[in-house]
């Protein structure tokens, strides 16, 4: 193999194929001008370890580097950052096997792998990403063999691999356990925090809502700790949208506390909620929330709020008390934002309103009145509603009467409101679907719901869900059986694909676990471990004392195991030694380089008496040593018993 030839044979197709293999995550996630070129580059190289080419010139791969910056820059904006460095470090582990020419620089190609390998936890965290995280690693670790020592099989390189990578897993659990923890992704810079989520925003406008329900993502999974309350109860409450402009409802101004303002009463149902990272931060709760739960607030229109966008997953444990009664003291601002309505607006739709108002008296029968209103439409539930124009209530309401949940809602209110009814829209989740392997509510974004809020002059603001009202098994039941029959429905929501149900709860239950207590293990339950091993008043400081005592253990155990130990002899051996011992008593030394016939005529000669006992002790272990056929246990009884029975007298 010359300088100027790449690195070819069964290694380099190792080392190509382990480079794919940390590359693969990348290439379905990234930008596909990143992709493409990465696999142009991959297949460039295999190409040249099949047909031996000389490899590319160096000028040509720099050429290569600088036009992947500059798209980087032309993506991107950037070559900073998350998603631009990762392109980037995509694009430099094929340009480095490349110019792969020595076992050196494929020990190099193997350290960039290793910084992919990171890498693939800033796209995910999840279960099966570190499963194939550390099936990379062990192809890294094999290749790695494959290259240090050319011409070792598959399965030796292999063997090699997994003996290293166990041999590692102690200090993996050290580190795990009493590294400190900080709460929050390490990794996130400044100009990632904008990253986008797919799920609820801050404002609803026709169809907003419906475009989830294609979504199976897991928003959250509620774990709780007696009962599960009835699916009429189960109002994860997100956003509160006061604010109209005829067509988009946004959230008005709410005021944020420490602690609940309302008094608490009725039965209680105590969770405990994890919620994915969503890049928002509002948190979703049960009507309505208490408990303590850290760097959040609770506002004024009863949701839950954190004092940042969650980025990361987070947990925490809340009290939802549905039968309190909320807002009976509300303001007079809040109320006439909540009768506020655009002029020119839906004006058939306000039009019944105000007839609604004029015919009824008490706010209680306007409502009962509206609700009545959308049922005799005859109003059609449907995942792929008709698109709105400008009067989005009149087109649902007098022309189309197709809609999904937001549309019942929004044309809901804007009735109340015209029939001097205070009310307001609310998003959020509704429902769940119970897993049966480990007993969590699990909501995805096809349970997004939108629903209304009236307020009553003796009852504060109630909760009136339109869509329940017209479809009211898309509560009981859930959506797939509200809608029209015929109409397609998202794999998640398909309840004749029994099979594959059950593997999507077991494989959701293990995910979960690993969620909760690899992911999930954060300062708090990394002290909490602490105290449960004995150790008062956990802090820092005796964090990094165990950390460094268990590294120093274990570095300690591996450098006793790496001490040359002297080989064990098998019990032939040992027979044969005890009886070289028994006649060094007699000055007959057996020299190491010296054969059993040579030595047993050597004793025999010292010791003419004992000449018959020699050569029989002697042909006997010649025969279990070097016969064809294997020592057996009584062939071994035997010797021993001739070898202490052996002892002559220095007469003789």
């Amino acid at each position: 193999m010359t300088k100027h030839q790449p690195l070819t044979g069964p290694g380099s197709l190792q080392l190509i194929l382990t480079c794919s293999l940390a590359l693969a995550p990348f290439l379905a996630t990234q930008a596909w001008p990143f992709s493409a070129l990465a696999v142009l580059l991959l297949l460039w190289r295999l190409w040249l370890s099949r047909s031996r080419t000389l490899v590319p010139p160096r000028v040509l791969l720099v050429l290569i580097g600088l036009f992947g910056i500059g798209l980087s820059l032309y993506q991107f904006k950037t070559v900073f950052g998350k998603d631009a460095g990762l392109a980037m470090l995509s694009l430099l582990l094929p340009l480095k096997l490349l110019e792969t020419r020595s076992s050196r620089d494929a020990r190099v190609a193997m350290l960039l792998a290793c910084f992919l390998l990171t890498g693939q936890f800033l796209i995910a965290q999840t279960m099966a990403m570190a499963s194939l995280v550390l099936i990379c690693t062990l192809g890294v670790l094999a290749t790695t063999a494959q290259v240090q020592q050319p011409g070792l099989s598959f399965r030796k390189t292999l063997s090699i691999a997994a003996r290293l990578l166990l041999t590692g897993i102690p200090m993996m659990l050290v580190l795990f356990l009493f590294f400190p923890r900080v709460d929050g992704p390490l990794w996130r810079l400044p100009i990632d925090a904008g990253g986008a989520r797919t799920g609820l925003s801050d404002s609803m406008t026709p169809g907003s809502i419906s475009s989830l329900i294609q979504s199976g993502e897991i928003v959250f999974r509620a774990s709780f700790e007696g009962e599960i309350p009835p699916p009429a109860l189960l109002y994860w409450r997100a956003l509160v949208l006061n604010r109209f402009d005829g067509r988009t409802w946004e959230a008005g101004l709410a005021l944020r506390g420490e602690a609940p303002k309302y008094p608490l009463e009725g039965k209680q149902y105590r969770y405990t909620l994890t919620l994915e990272a969503q890049n928002q931060p509002w948190l979703l709760a049960l009507d309505y929330p208490a408990g303590a739960v850290s760097d959040a607030y609770y506002m004024s229109d009863y949701s839950l709020r954190s004092a940042r966008p969650v980025v990361a997953r987070k947990r925490f444990t809340l009290s939802a008390y549905p039968h309190t009664p909320v807002g009976i003291d509300e303001g007079l601002q809040p109320r006439a934002v909540a009768l506020s309505l655009p002029e020119n607006s839906n004006p058939r739709t306000q039009a019944l309103g105000r007839r609604i108002a004029t015919q009824f008296a008490r706010a209680e029968q306007r409502v009962e009145q509206g609700i009545q209103a959308m049922q005799q439409a005859r109003l059609l539930y449907t995942l792929s509603p008709p698109t709105m124009g400008l009067h989005a209530a009149d087109e649902f309401l007098f022309d189309n009467k197709k809609g999904f949940c937001e549309h019942f809602a929004s044309a809901f209110v804007v009735m109340m409101r015209a029939a001097n009814v205070p009310a307001r829209v609310v998003t959020g989740y509704q429902g769940g679907e119970l897993n049966p392997i480990d007993g969590t509510l699990v909501i995805r974004q096809s349970d997004a719901h939108a629903w209304a809020e009236v307020w009553l002059a003796d009852r504060g603001w109630v909760r009136i869900d339109p869509t329940a009202a017209s479809a009211p098994r898309r509560i009981d039941q859930g959506i797939g059986s509200a809608l029209p029959a015929g109409e397609a429905l998202p794999l998640t929501l398909r309840a004749n694909l029994r099979l594959l149900t059950n593997l999507r709860y077991r494989w959701e239950a293990i995910n979960n676990g690993w969620n909760q207590w690899v992911l999930g293990y954060n300062a708090d339950r990394q002290l909490d471990f602490m105290r449960r091993i004995g150790i008062p008043d956990p802090d820092w400081s005796k964090l990094a004392a165990l950390l460094g005592t268990g590294i120093a253990l274990w570095m300690a155990w591996l450098a006793l195991q790496s001490l040359p130990k002297r080989p064990r002899r098998d019990p032939l051996d040992r027979c044969w030694q005890d009886f070289c011992r028994r006649l060094g008593r007699h000055n007959i030394q057996h020299s190491p380089w010296e054969s059993v016939s040579t030595f047993t005529h050597r004793a025999q000669m010292a010791l003419p008496a004992h000449a018959d006992d020699i050569a029989r002790i002697s042909e006997e272990y010649a025969v279990l040593r070097y016969g064809r056929k294997a020592a057996q246990q009584d062939d071994i009884a035997r010797l021993r018993a001739w070898i202490n029975a052996f002892n002559p007298s220095r007469r003789s």
